[in-house]
């Protein structure tokens, strides 16, 4: 990268920032705001708020408490970013990817943390789960990606113990929602700001509950989700409303099996895309089925079929055996290539998460309240969009985003530092 990249990139963040002055009552907080996302962006080792404080010159208990206690709106500033992506990212083949993230933790006093499934470690750990959603612009050479929303998985033991949470800073209306849930309404806010999705993608974690479709279908929202082999649907309509086996509803690779609808069809090959290790090929076959409606029970309390039908997909790899089901709401007209291709979206927020940790400090917390976790979180956000911005940008070589001026650099506390930031010249040089 040349070095009028590099100083290019100082106006850039001023800009980005300014946008969310407005968060701020006064000029003094929102100078923290910057310090923290610039000590984000450094090379500090721990990006937790020690290092953090003692790099940029500030007391550790003056950054903890604007995490902890100063004003400012962090709702407000996390809508902020959610209408920048719709104002300046938003296309129509976009794709919108649901996702839990684990961070080990040791001990028990940060808000959520306690022994449950953490990805991080591929194991039961220790560990607080953060439930997220991602936005990629899906731009097969040059993609665009920022997670809109990050909120707290709140377990039930927790849930249960107001004294726990009211010590954590937790709010009494925050109560246990599975991840699904808080997935939803993560998909319904960045549609009222501003955000539209060609498609929202999901693991089997979200795919295997039948609301979870339902919720969507009334949002008009289009998905497609991974879902377990012993998800259950119905490849035609029952004869009758019944408890006895021939009538209830099937597990999906039985009916991949013993269905007509499928095995009356040949494998199709599919190329989802290529890769540096050559064309990504699956097997495949599709049909309409339809899911238990689980919103009601009639006819004596037995479970029924939806009206409407949705895709069932298994999709076989060629080279490693693995099998796949999908399902998804979207018509019927839609193409199989075009689902699949979603479908094997997920890679991005997994690429966004091994990045924001390494770069950006996303896991480094070491905060016992729960507004300093969701800050972090949001400054680590906020970093994170603007490394993939500018990455963008150097990658297009846009000749008009190469404001010469050098106005405004310091015009902001900490900027002028920022041609320190090594990881993020490594950064920006780098594919997404």
């Amino acid at each position: 990268m040349t070095s009028e990249q590099i100083a290019s990139l100082q106006p850039a963040l001023a800009r980005l920032l300014r946008q969310f002055r407005h968060c701020f009552q006064r000029d003094k907080t929102f100078g923290y705001l910057e310090k923290y996302i610039l000590g984000l962006l450094s090379d500090v080792k721990r990006k937790s708020i020690e290092p953090i404080a003692l790099a940029a010159g500030v007391a550790v208990r003056t950054l903890q408490e604007f995490l902890a206690f100063f004003r400012w709106d962090e709702d407000r500033a996390g809508q902020q970013l959610i209408r920048l992506v719709a104002n300046t990212h938003n296309r129509r083949e976009g794709i919108g990817v649901l996702d839990a993230s684990g961070h080990a933790k040791q001990g028990d006093k940060t808000p959520g943390v306690q022994r449950q499934w953490c990805g991080e470690s591929g194991k039961i750990d220790n560990c607080v789960v953060g439930q997220h959603l991602l936005y990629t612009d899906n731009d097969p050479k040059n993609p665009f990606g920022c997670v809109l929303a990050s909120d707290l998985f709140l377990p039930k033991d927790w849930a249960n113990d107001p004294d726990r949470c009211r010590e954590a800073g937790i709010p009494e209306e925050l109560t246990h929602r599975p991840k699904w849930n808080i997935g939803v309404e993560q998909v319904r806010q960045a549609i009222r700001e501003g955000i539209r999705f060609s498609f929202i993608v999901a693991d089997e974690d979200y795919g295997k509950v039948p609301q979870f479709w339902f919720d969507l279908d009334e949002m008009g929202q289009w998905a497609v989700a991974e879902v377990p082999k012993n998800f259950l649907c119905w490849p035609k309509p029952p004869a009758y409303r019944s408890a006895r086996s021939e009538y209830a509803a099937k597990r999906v690779d039985n009916v991949v099996r013993h269905s007509p609808l499928f095995y009356n069809q040949a494998w199709k090959t599919v190329r989802i895309k290529d890769t540096t290790r050559g064309p990504c090929l699956w097997q495949v076959k599709a049909g309409q089925v339809h899911l238990v409606d689980t919103r009601q029970k009639r006819s004596g309390g037995h479970s029924e079929p939806t009206d409407r039908t949705y895709w069932l997909i298994v999709a076989k790899n060629q080279t490693s055996g693995e099998t796949k089901y999908f399902v998804s709401n979207a018509p019927a007209h839609v193409s199989l290539k075009r689902l699949l291709e979603a479908a094997f979206c997920r890679w991005y927020i997994e690429k966004w998460f091994e990045r924001a940790k390494q770069e950006t400090g996303f896991g480094s917390f070491e905060v016992r309240t729960y507004r300093s976790l969701m800050r972090h979180w949001l400054a680590s956000r906020i970093a994170m969009y603007f490394l993939a911005n500018e990455t963008q940008r150097l990658r297009g070589e846009k000749s008009t985003d190469h404001a010469g001026t050098s106005s405004g650099r310091r015009e902001h506390t900490g900027l002028e530092h920022l041609e320190t930031l090594a990881p993020l010249v490594g950064l920006v040089g780098s594919p997404m």
